[in-house]
């Protein structure tokens, strides 16, 4: 398999049931003492110029931060320099990045090749026209050349568009109406897909506010790695309109979060050619991170659709973008209203020079110097050395990997599912265990607290992405200031049913 990040695929029923013994427990985390007098020390010593700036940010930012994932606990930290596999905050501090601006960047931050070809594009045309230009040819054809499958593609300004548009393609390409997502499972924040959000079950009882019920209307969520609920809804589906897609993220929901067996996303192609419905992959994050060809190629499974993010822009603003079969991607219009039975797409930013070739770099870049494979062994160096570490300090944490995707659950905040054909039954179970929930996820801040404080930057305390900047040193590196974190982590009475 060509250029290849994911090495081992590991049994997602031994990682449940090692994540279910972990929320069983009370939870583990950094002491009182090591947090109140090392950490927050740490934060008011040394980040001294991220507070001011945060300080003031509040007067004019709702929550004094623009990105959602930023870290805030106990405040966010401003950084002012990317580099590789390093940032530097404002006061100086250097940190081991594992964020990688949330994926985008796995051939590390601020790749200069990549940086070298926007200066000279920025000296020439400028980062936009709303015209045609070459770029956008440029990264189609590499896609296609990379994914087969991906026979024509639409540049978009970001993932959540990009489901947005496939989503519609679906619904005109198959005459049905419904659509079906995996609980848990992100597929941005366009209104349908504010659904089953972050745990299987929860439906719109957590994040859909602001959002009218009605228009939930014709999805679907069912449980992570089930075909057999995914099969009852696809027939039940028959006679309320018809299922037009299945939507996954194919390593599983956020992100490989909730992992899925090897050959799920065949069992789903099967069952998506025998109810006639578009299979759709959100590859934003694996696209060009767990293979060149995406986790299509490293699953041998077919989509109908893709949508792209993140990389697709190697690291630059206005990624994304949806692609596929001729027959459902040539149902996108382009240019002024076409007055066609076609799917309306836009963007005044889409598509921008800038953005395309940055994509279009980037992927070249990849292919050149291997970066899947690299990034992916470096997630399994790291991941074997966080295992090793977990049980050095006798800790009930979970660590797994796809490839540069790595999971470190350190609370299981996000391993609840509520996931029912019944939303009633699923309310109660959301109900009776918020209390639970939130300490989890408030412990999960706490410990992402301890590693930034360590150098360590962290996607939220429990997700790491590794990139080609991470070689053996830098990892070791990030082990020994982890192994600093568990020194210090007991056991609490918090996070248990009394």
């Amino acid at each position: 398999m060509n250029n290849c990040g994911i090495s081992r695929w590991d049994n997602p029923r031994e990682i449940n049931r090692k994540l279910s013994h972990l929320t069983s427990l009370p939870i583990y985390e950094v002491t009182d003492e090591y947090y109140e007098d090392t950490i927050l020390k740490y934060y008011d010593e040394k980040c001294a110029g991220s507070r001011k700036i945060y300080e003031e940010a509040k007067q004019y930012i709702p929550g004094g931060v623009q990105h959602n994932l930023a870290f805030n606990k106990p405040f966010p930290v401003c950084f002012d320099r990317a580099e590789g596999a390093y940032l530097y905050d404002r006061d100086g501090n250097r940190y081991i990045d594992f964020l990688q601006a949330g994926g985008p960047t796995i051939l590390g931050s601020n790749y200069p090749a990549i940086r070298d070809a926007a200066i000279e594009l920025l000296n020439t045309c400028g980062p936009v026209t709303g015209l045609l230009h070459e770029a956008e040819l440029m990264i189609a054809r590499k896609i296609h050349q990379c994914m087969p499958n991906v026979e024509m593609f639409r540049m978009l300004g970001s993932g959540t568009e990009s489901v947005m548009a496939a989503l519609r393609i679906s619904r005109i390409a198959t005459g049905h109406k419904r659509i079906i997502k995996i609980g848990g499972g992100y597929h941005g924040w366009s209104d349908q897909m504010v659904y089953g959000l972050k745990i299987p079950g929860s439906r719109n009882l957590m994040e859909s506010h602001g959002i009218p019920r009605k228009i939930f209307a014709y999805v679907d969520e069912v449980r992570p790695n089930d075909l057999n609920m995914l099969e009852n809804f696809l027939r039940i589906n028959r006679l309320r309109g018809g299922t037009a897609a299945v939507i996954v993220e194919p390593v599983g929901p956020e992100s490989g979060t909730r992992p899925v067996a090897r050959d799920y996303n065949q069992g789903v192609r099967r069952l998506c050619d025998m109810y006639g419905a578009l299979l759709v992959f959100d590859e934003v994050v694996t696209g060009f991170r767990v293979a060149l060809g995406g986790a299509q190629e490293y699953f041998d499974v077919v989509p109908d659709l893709t949508c792209f993010g993140k990389i697709v822009a190697g690291g630059f603003p206005g990624a994304g973008g949806v692609g596929g079969k001729k027959e459902y991607a040539g149902l996108m219009a382009a240019g002024v209203g076409t007055m066609k039975h076609k799917a309306y797409v836009g963007g005044t930013l889409a598509a921008n020079p800038l953005s395309a070739l940055a994509g279009y770099t980037a992927i070249c870049e990849i292919e050149k110097t291997n970066a899947c494979e690299k990034a992916g062994r470096a997630g399994d160096r790291l991941t074997d050395g966080l295992r090793k570490l977990i049980e050095r300090y006798s800790l009930p944490f979970v660590a797994y990997n796809q490839g540069s995707i790595v999971h470190l659950e350190c609370t299981g905040a996000m391993s609840y599912d509520y996931s029912s054909y019944f939303i009633g039954k699923s309310a109660v179970g959301l109900l009776m265990n918020k209390d639970i929930m939130i300490a989890r996820k408030e412990s999960m801040e706490r410990m992402g607290a301890a590693y930034m404080a360590n150098g360590i930057v962290t996607l939220a305390g429990s997700r790491l992405y590794t990139s080609l900047a991470d070689t053996d040193e830098v990892i070791d590196d990030a082990l020994d200031r982890f192994e600093e974190v568990f020194r210090h982590v007991a056991r609490t009475n918090k996070g248990v049913r009394r």
